[in-house]
Order: C-alpha cells, then sequence, then structure tokens
C-alpha cells in the first residue's frame, strides 16, 4: 500500500480517537498544559502523569524535536507519545527541521513499541505559534516520506482540533493522492 493511502484525516478530539498510539503536543516540562496537552492528561488520568514524572526524574524532560512515550492511562489507546514542538521564531532557529523530527522520533517510537496505528495532532501551531499552512506541510511530508520506508505503520490519522488545519491538510493529502 501506497503511504499516502495509510493516512488520513479527522476533525475532533485526538483523546477519542482509537488507535495504537496518540501524539501529545507536549511541553518539555512533560507535567502537563494547556492546549492538546491538557486535555490528554485530564482524559488520561493520573497514569500519564505518574509515567511523565518518571521520565524527567531519569532523564529531565524531554528536548525539542524528540519524544518519549507513556500509558494512555484511560484513553482507548494504549500509549501516548509526548513530543515537544519548536516555538516559532520566525524561522531563523531551525524550526522547520526541529518539527520534522518531532514526526519522525514519533513514528520511530511507534515502531519500536509495535504499535501499526498513530494519530497527530497539529503540532506547534497553537500556543507556540508556527504557521499552520508551513507545519501542515512539514507535517505530510514527514510522514509521507517516513511511511515509504516503513510497513510497521498501518495507518496515520491527523486529528485537526479546527477548521483551518483541517482544510490546509485536506488540500495538502488531495495534493499528494493527485
Amino acid at each position: 500500500m501506497e503511504a499516502n493511502n495509510k493516512i488520513e484525516l479527522q476533525q475532533g478530539d485526538i483523546t477519542k480517537i482509537i488507535v495504537d498510539a496518540i501524539v501529545n503536543a507536549a511541553n518539555s516540562s512533560l507535567l502537563g498544559g494547556g492546549g492538546v496537552d491538557g486535555a490528554i492528561h485530564r482524559a488520561g488520568g493520573p497514569a500519564i502523569l505518574g509515567e511523565c514524572r518518571a521520565i524527567v526524574a531519569r532523564q529531565g524532560g524531554c528536548k525539542t524535536g524528540e519524544a518519549v512515550i507513556t500509558t494512555a492511562g484511560r484513553m482507548l489507546s494504549k500509549y501516548v507519545i509526548h513530543t515537544v514542538g519548536p516555538v516559532w521564531n520566525g524561522g531563523k532557529y531551525h524550526e522547520d527541521e526541529k518539527l520534522a523530527n518531532c514526526y519522525r522520533n514519533s513514528l520511530q517510537l511507534a515502531i519500536d513499541n509495535n504499535c501499526r496505528t498513530i494519530a497527530f495532532p497539529n503540532i506547534s501551531t497553537g500556543v507556540y505559534r508556527f504557521p499552520k499552512d508551513a507545519a501542515a506541510k512539514i507535517a505530510v511530508d514527514t510522514v509521507n516520506y517516513v511511511l515509504s520506508g516503513t510497513d510497521k505503520i498501518e495507518k496515520v490519522v491527523f486529528v485537526c482540533f479546527d477548521e483551518e488545519n483541517y482544510k490546509l491538510y485536506e488540500n495538502l493529502l488531495t495534493t499528494y493522492r493527485a
């Protein structure tokens, strides 16, 4: 199956998606926050925070572009993959590369943990102010590239909370499939 046939698009609440792993747009402290991070911690319950605290004690948090994995707690998924997206600073600090690393490293962690299905939010496009159009292109390009080199991932779902991101992804995915 071609990589782009493994990609789905949904608008809604990522905490309700049934996949092996949900990706969390986390902050480097891994201790919860606003947006999708807060929603995932609330939906998954204290087990996620407990495992995040253990990771922080072991390695001191999570650096931008890297990813760590925990239980999904009370959610229907098995795992949450926490990745720290870059804060947008005009593109002068390799933000594009760091964002692509979020997708690459999350997918690799999914593969390493035998996850066949994974859902991504729109990483860095909220309070981190990454331009939504550029972030969507990086996400779609990076996921397509990784999927073209593996048969371990069966499905990637981009879950857009808002209509603007949904339309950007829809247009990009339509172009890929054309």
